[in-house]
């Protein structure tokens, strides 16, 4: 049920092995009820809080379902942290896309959510009819994976809020150089929550790092057939030009491979956009009209 002042409901599902997931959905106006819903899939330690805003801004026109991954939000955290890998998450999305008769969607992927976009592709491809891929490809730098492994995973507290806001701009003030208080704030509060003891921590199961630590096990697949599932669907790849994760080299590569991909770079960000970029959401809306005009060409 959803509140008064919010614009999602909670929706929940299960997992093949038990785990009772979270995932927000922001509903589409009957008249626009044709059109594939969006799925957006957060990277490694963030949530359904991510998309709030683009979700938001797209709701009504489009149905926005917004997950948060097994370990993270209010999704249950798995017994077997050997769990916590992406052909696992893929695995919950099919879950998620039978308990919702989804057959067709468009999907906006930032990070481990691109890698999970590019398995589903792969499976059945076809039916992923729009991909959003964000700061994410086939091939991830060796450089930004090492930065990630430093601080996943570590449980740190926070007394108060300014405090977290203080220590994310500490550790990712490179990544988000033109960032201020308030965008720290913004993102203590999408990424962390209140403890049980009051204290701020992160808002997702420590033991994600585990399967992650151990270096090439990101995918667990060449990724690069993969994403070959997404030839046939409007793709729009999102880099930000300071990103230590995903290199212009691969980037330039995809668009070789994908005959419907477009690049947008991002100035002055690093891993990963937030999607909430004037220019990007431009390019979101371009992306969703190209969507619009493929699914009215196959099922008018």
């Amino acid at each position: 049920m959803s509140k008064p002042d919010q614009p999602y409901s909670d929706g929940f599902w299960w997992s093949n092995d038990g785990l009772r997931l979270h995932f927000r959905d922001y509903p589409a106006r009957p008249e626009n009820a044709h059109r594939p819903p969006i799925l957006c899939i957060p990277g490694l330690t963030r949530n359904a809080r991510d998309f709030e805003q683009v979700a938001a801004r797209l709701a009504g026109d489009w149905r926005v379902i917004c997950v948060d991954l097994r370990g993270r939000g209010d999704s249950a955290y798995a017994k077997d942290a050997m769990s916590y890998v992406p052909l696992t998450y893929v695995q919950d999305m099919e879950a998620l896309l039978r308990a919702e008769a989804i057959e067709r969607f468009v999907a906006f992927g930032t990070s481990l959510g691109g890698l999970i976009t590019m398995l589903l592709a792969s499976t059945r491809p076809g039916r992923v009819v729009g991909a959003l891929l964000n700061d994410v490809g086939p091939q991830l730098e060796p450089e930004g994976l090492a930065r990630i492994r430093d601080y996943v995973g570590q449980g740190r507290s926070f007394p108060t809020w300014m405090h977290a806001a203080r220590a994310l701009s500490e550790a990712q003030g490179a990544v988000f150089p033109g960032y201020g208080v308030s965008e720290w704030l913004d993102l203590a509060k999408k990424t962390m929550k209140i403890g049980a003891g009051g204290r701020i921590v992160y808002d997702y199961d420590m033991k994600i790092a585990e399967p992650f630590a151990v270096p090439g096990g990101e995918a667990g697949v060449d990724l690069w057939p993969a994403m070959a599932g997404l030839s046939p669907a409007a793709v729009l790849i999102v880099r930000g030009a300071l990103s230590d994760v995903f290199s212009e080299a691969t980037a330039q590569r995809m668009l070789t491979m994908l005959p419907q991909g477009r690049l947008l770079t991002v100035e002055n960000k690093g891993h990963a956009p937030t999607l909430e970029e004037p220019e990007v959401a431009a390019a979101i809306d371009d992306l969703l009209t190209r969507v619009d005009a493929a699914v009215l060409a196959t099922h008018p």
